[in-house]
């Protein structure tokens, strides 16, 4: 008797591109960028993510990598007031100010540091999120049918949709990738699509919308060098498939959801031996997160040395790894005798 199949399920293909400790990455889009990202940082992965904040759609994705590449200077006539606040069409709110100079100087150091980040990367991960572009119309200040990144809030009357068409996005992602590799020969790029469903729109205007940005990104990658997919989104629709792996909100995948994928990234990109060293280095971040009860107990001293010889020897081994300043915190633990 043959067993029941109950789910189906899709295994991690290793990319001949793997990600080491000694590579930078950048990431930028959607929330799954972040949450990435998040999880590449506390294992001490040299990150660059979002410089402009978080980002959903492709348009915004593209102008803002094109910033990077360029070391687009912004001024105050790309900025405009509303409820007290200057705000940049192109960022996410984090980079709003009282004054156009706080939120230039945000923005323009941002710019800068991508710039140089991107130049030296070795791989860039864009995770796009919805097909539906946001555009202002002429009641909204710098109204010129510009795609906006945020909408700060503002009355919606000052904007119109539009869904982009598949073959305007894959020229559109044709000629950014022309452009990234002209400006860092070196690099790889990796596409996702967010599993994150955007309701605002509907569920099937959101299908409409991951249908377009499935198509463009696939076309892409069969079509140029040096240019892959990772599958979060079918990680997560098809293989997990069940509410139970999303937040209460029934739109964001939840924690078991995002470490299943994480899981899968793992494997993905990195080599056994960069396995072995991320559990190291993960059991040295739990151990700094450590709080004691009491800070100059010899048990607890006895556990400081432990963490010091065991950073010390994982850096002996791996001088490029960052955790200095793990190092450092566990010696300023130690009570002098």
């Amino acid at each position: 008797m043959s067993s029941l199949k109950l789910k189906l399920s899709l295994a991690a293909k290793p990319s001949v591109q793997k990600i080491g400790y000694q590579d930078s990455i950048l990431l930028i889009g959607s929330c799954f960028s972040e949450n990435i990202g998040a999880k590449l940082k506390s294992h001490q992965f040299s990150i660059l993510e979002n410089p402009h904040g978080i980002l959903f759609n492709p348009m915004s994705v593209i102008q803002s990598i094109q910033d990077y590449i360029f070391a687009t200077k912004y001024t105050e006539q790309d900025l405009f007031l509303y409820q007290d606040l200057w705000h940049s069409w192109n960022h996410h709110s984090r980079f709003s100010a009282i004054t156009p100079q706080e939120s230039l100087q945000k923005i323009n150091d941002s710019i800068q540091q991508a710039h140089v980040f991107l130049k030296n990367a070795q791989h860039i991960v864009i995770t796009l999120g919805s097909a539906w572009l946001y555009q202002v119309n002429e009641e909204a200040p710098l109204g010129k049918g510009q795609v906006v990144a945020n909408n700060h809030k503002a009355p919606t009357q000052w904007f119109y949709k539009n869904l982009m068409q598949p073959e305007v996005l894959k020229k559109a992602l044709q000629d950014l990738i022309i452009q990234l590799q002209t400006f860092n020969p070196s690099l790889n790029i990796i596409f996702t699509i967010s599993p994150v469903r955007h309701l605002r729109e509907g569920l099937v205007e959101n299908n409409k919308s991951k249908a377009v940005l499935i198509y463009a990104v696939h076309e892409v990658v069969a079509s140029m060098h040096k240019v892959a997919y990772f599958p979060a989104y079918e990680y997560v629709i098809d293989d997990l498939r069940d509410y139970r792996f999303y937040a209460e909100d029934l739109v964001h995948p939840n924690h078991a959801a995002s470490n299943y994928v994480w899981e899968k990234w793992v494997e993905t990109y990195k080599t056994e031996e960069t396995q072995l060293v991320m559990k190291q280095v993960a059991e040295i971040e739990i151990a700094r997160q450590h709080k004691p009860h009491f800070v100059g107990a010899p048990n607890h001293q006895q556990f400081l040395v432990q963490c010091i010889n065991k950073t010390e020897a994982l850096l002996l081994t791996y001088p490029y790894l960052t955790l200095g300043a793990h190092l450092a915190y566990f010696k300023e633990q130690l009570v002098a005798k």
